[in-house]
């Protein structure tokens, strides 16, 4: 592993990579500490103390603790996250031609569908941010202090434009690291926002332990299961069903070839951490439009109120819901990533077949049945690592903020950057981090 980390930087390009990616999430770290202008940020934090948990403890973590500071990147990539779900969406289910065509027009057509995406976000955005700000000018504190100095029209519009300029920014310097640095962008800024609660986390365990408020059996029972829930997110999101291929053999010339036999692998779960921040993305969007009707009652209580009630203190409605989005989005977006009749009809061209199905129609309802029940014990198993460790902490009293969604992310992310230093590794003829890797690589030098 050490000889492996010291080949990473003798690779210049790679080592640019990763300098220029932690540059970037140092400087996003940073701007997540820029306050917002007339904002009393002590009678913020009081508010998520008394409401940092269900959905405003996600969205502040998505945020990298800027929600809660009201900083400029108060929003993080939810917008842009929102306006990538409605995008796929609406390509998914085929309601515009127009994207359709796009999709298949290659890297110009991907780049449109880019561009696209980035108005959808600043569209986004500025009802996002105008809905936080009404909000925050709004909403009751615990204290009775209000948020806002002067809740006047001047500041509210200078805030909205601050707002959606941080997550303009926040967008940008997430595409920068996708194309000049090192794993997915936006991944990798909320990767950050939520390791850095880390060394917090573990600075007031050990203080609470100090002041023997906290006994050591509760720490180690607190970190088995933290551990255990690693080992078994790790072991779904590298876990896959093998397919097995044969390929008939073929004389082309005086020569044979075929007659191998591979494998399709579907991964357990295939979309890794995309259905969480899709389900986390839907869930925040009633939360922003109750603030255009603040006063609009529900059940007798403001709805705002009502909503916020919902979304907090582990709420069954919002596990409930919370659960049923995690699988939907885990179906959908198998559904436009992977298409078994496209792989059928490629397995036909090459001579390839499923050993006891015939090639055509009965291999794609093979891969696709495959695949459905592949993808239900996937979305089960992130159904329950999303919602199950928010119930421990409420009933274990946990000093942190310890949730299956954020391991869920932390988790997907580290494999899927392991996994680029590793192909830029192998190309070079290094050995990578994994045994997998070290075994590709041997190959290819022998080769």
């Amino acid at each position: 592993m050490l000889r492996s980390f010291i080949d990473v930087f003798k690779i210049p390009e790679l080592r640019k990579r990763i300098l220029f990616t932690l540059f970037v999430v140092v400087a996003y770290r940073i701007g997540a500490m820029v306050p917002t202008p007339g904002v009393n940020s002590e009678v913020v934090k009081s508010l998520f103390a008394a409401y940092n948990t269900g959905l405003l403890g996600f969205l502040d973590m998505f945020s990298g603790g800027a929600l809660n500071r009201m900083s400029i990147f108060s929003m993080g990539v939810m917008p842009y996250i929102n306006a990538s779900i409605i995008i796929s969406l609406i390509q998914g289910a085929h309601v515009i031609p127009y994207l359709d065509h796009l999709a298949k027009e290659g890297e110009h057509g991907r780049k449109r569908l880019t561009q696209i995406t980035r108005y959808l976000t600043l569209v986004l955005g500025t009802i996002q941010s105008f809905g936080l700000t009404i909000m925050i000018t709004r909403i009751p504190t615990p204290s009775g202090i209000p948020i806002v100095v002067d809740p006047s029209w001047s500041w509210v519009v200078l805030t909205i434009i601050t707002l959606i300029t941080g997550t303009v920014l926040i967008m940008w310097l997430g595409e920068q690291i996708t194309e000049r640095g090192i794993g997915n962008g936006v991944s990798l800024i909320i990767f950050a926002g939520i390791v850095e609660r880390l060394p917090h986390a573990v600075i007031s365990i050990v203080k609470l332990v100090q002041m023997e408020e906290l006994s050591m059996l509760y720490v180690l029972t607190i970190t088995v299961i933290v551990i255990s829930v690693l080992v078994a997110v790790v072991w779904v999101e590298t876990a896959q069903r093998k397919i097995p291929i044969s390929y008939a053999k073929r004389m082309i010339g005086r020569k044979m070839y075929g007659g191998q036999t591979s494998f399709l692998p579907i991964k357990i779960d295939q979309s890794g951490v995309i259905a969480v921040i899709f389900s986390i993305s839907i869930l925040s969007a009633p939360l922003t439009v109750s603030q255009f009707v603040p006063n609009l009652t529900i059940f007798s209580f403001p709805i705002a109120r009502k909503i916020i009630q919902w979304t907090s203190n582990s709420s069954i409605i919002y596990n409930l819901i919370y659960a049923s989005l995690i699988i939907f989005f885990c179906y959908f977006y198998n559904s436009i990533s992977f298409n078994p009749t496209d792989i059928s009809e490629s397995m036909k061209k090459s001579g390839g077949f499923i050993p006891g199905i015939r090639p055509g129609e009965f291999t794609a309802n093979y891969i696709q049945k495959i695949l459905e029940r592949v993808t239900l014990c996937g979305a089960l198993f992130v159904a329950c690592v999303a919602i199950l460790p928010d119930y421990l902490r409420y009933v274990m009293n946990s000093p942190f903020f310890f949730g299956g969604t954020s391991l869920l992310i932390v988790v997907g992310v580290s494999l899927d950057t392991i996994g680029q230093i590793e192909s830029h590794l192998i190309m070079r003829h290094y050995e990578g981090f994994m045994k997998e890797g070290r075994i590709r690589s041997r190959w290819f030098n022998s080769r």
